[in-house]
């Protein structure tokens, strides 16, 4: 791993503002002195026993871990715990005394209306999670969920939730289309609609995050805020996580940076940005589990990014001026006879021109039905001007944001003679705990190549 001062430079390179620890590494603390970022700390889960027990012990650990770095280091929320009720059920019920003990250090430090206090949740605490309106906490937590959610309210804070569209999917087993998980634009007739309210959902993520906001309505709880404390997609994957992909990576975490920042809000609170952070900074290569759980960074360790993302107009928030470069291509796993029956549409009826496909042409090589298919379902979308609906020729193509344009076939929306080129560089957060769902929960281990593990928050969007 990067030493913390390398961190930061990263950090203060991307511009990034807010991030957040898996832990309170003093040297990470100590790096982000002077910087202004926002800091996140946590109280690792296998403190919070010893700390929702004691006091003492939880005013040693805000001493130490807080109020000797204020206020050169901007620590302006602690982390109780990572999923606690999912992943330590034991340490459940002291929890909320965990985050009562720590509050009432951060009073005694005169801390307290500067530093929230909450606990991030796997979404796999909500029960019946879709339609949103019917969704409700766990019941078996209610001894918890309640008190919590009432000293959250009574301190001003919010309801930290992990949200992994990802592993929604993946465990869907195909009932939720990947267009819907990736923020995709959907045709109106493919939209969810909750059929008590009528509310129409286009993507999991607000889905999830209504479904939390119901469950505390169910409880009698309505002015508590939502942070999504970890979000993303995975770049890698092994033979069983097809869909974990550097295409997907970046179409979702470009396109949930750019849902939270244009302050889309969700059907429910529609107009109030879900401040979110994304998960995570760096790829693990040491972390157990499935292939998966190595790839969620932004950057590999020596500060390479893994993909640029697609970010038009959010240079102010991250160092990433990109052109938003996407391009339709056929799928390598469609019907041969369909995919030929879509190109010969695209240059028939569909008006695309398909000289450079023309035997001698730049573009005749490689010379199989999916290569030519791609080249002009991507004439077609680039000149729909990307419009939904107009990458998919009845199921056989999807968006990507990798350029298929190769040696001098240059396509329709590319860098090069046909377009504007890409610049920039990319961004990254990571975290302790990458498994939440709505359908089930995900385990994995909690194994990581350093203790300084980081999450950044975009304005409204985080890293981790």
């Amino acid at each position: 791993m990067p030493s913390p001062t390398q961190v930061v430079a990263l950090l203060k390179a991307q511009n990034i503002q807010h991030v957040r620890l898996y832990d309170a590494d003093q040297a990470m603390l100590l790096a982000l002195a002077k910087t202004g970022i926002s800091v996140t700390v946590s109280v690792p889960n296998d403190q919070i026993l010893g700390i929702g027990q004691s006091n003492a012990t939880a005013a040693n650990w805000v001493a130490r871990n807080v109020a000797a770095h204020v206020p050169a280091t901007n620590i302006t929320s602690i982390a109780v715990g990572s999923e606690v009720l999912t992943t330590l059920p034991n340490a459940g019920r002291v929890l909320v005394s965990a985050l009562q003990f720590i509050h009432s250090a951060l009073v005694a430090a005169n801390l307290d209306r500067q530093i929230k206090v909450s606990t991030p949740h796997s979404s796999s605490v909500i029960l019946d999670s879709f339609p949103p309106s019917q969704a409700f906490f766990n019941r078996t937590w209610d001894p918890v969920m309640v008190p919590l959610l009432k000293f959250l309210q009574l301190t001003g804070s919010f309801l930290m939730l992990n949200v992994y569209p990802y592993y929604d999917y993946i465990q869907s087993n195909g009932v939720i289309p990947l267009d819907y998980a990736l923020f995709r634009p959907l045709p109106p007739n493919k939209e969810a609609v909750d059929s008590n309210t009528l509310l129409h959902y286009t993507n999991v993520f607000d889905a999830v995050v209504d479904a939390a906001y119901f469950a505390m309505l169910y409880l009698n709880f309505t002015n508590i805020p939502i942070v999504v404390s970890e979000s993303g997609w995975p770049s890698k994957g092994d033979a069983s996580e097809s869909d974990a992909t550097v295409d997907n990576a970046n179409t979702y975490n470009s396109n949930l940076i750019r849902h939270v920042l244009n302050n889309t809000g969700t059907p429910k609170h529609p107009g109030i940005a879900v401040s979110t952070y994304i998960y995570e900074l760096y790829n693990e290569d040491l972390r157990t589990g499935p292939t998966s759980e190595k790839y969620w960074g932004l950057f590999y360790a020596n500060g390479v990014p893994v993909y640029t993302l697609h970010l038009t107009g959010a240079g102010t928030l991250l160092a990433n001026d990109t052109t938003n470069q996407t391009f339709c291509v056929a799928k390598n796993n469609a019907d041969s006879k369909m995919i030929q029956a879509a190109l010969d549409w695209a240059c028939g009826p569909g008006k695309v021109d398909c000289s450079p496909l023309l035997q001698g042409q730049p573009c005749y090589q490689p010379d199989n039905v999916v290569a030519h298919a791609t080249y002009a379902f991507n004439a077609y979308y680039q000149k729909m001007d990307k419009s939904p609906g107009t990458c998919d020729f009845k199921g056989v193509a999807t968006v990507s944001t990798t350029d298929p344009s190769h040696g001098s076939c240059i396509f329709p929306g590319s860098g090069g003679k046909n377009g504007t080129g890409t610049n920039g560089t990319s961004l990254a957060p990571s975290s302790n705990s990458s498994s939440s769902g709505c359908l089930s929960q995900y385990d994995n281990g909690e194994f990581f190549t350093s203790s300084v593990i980081i999450g950044i928050l975009l304005l409204s969007v985080i890293f981790l």
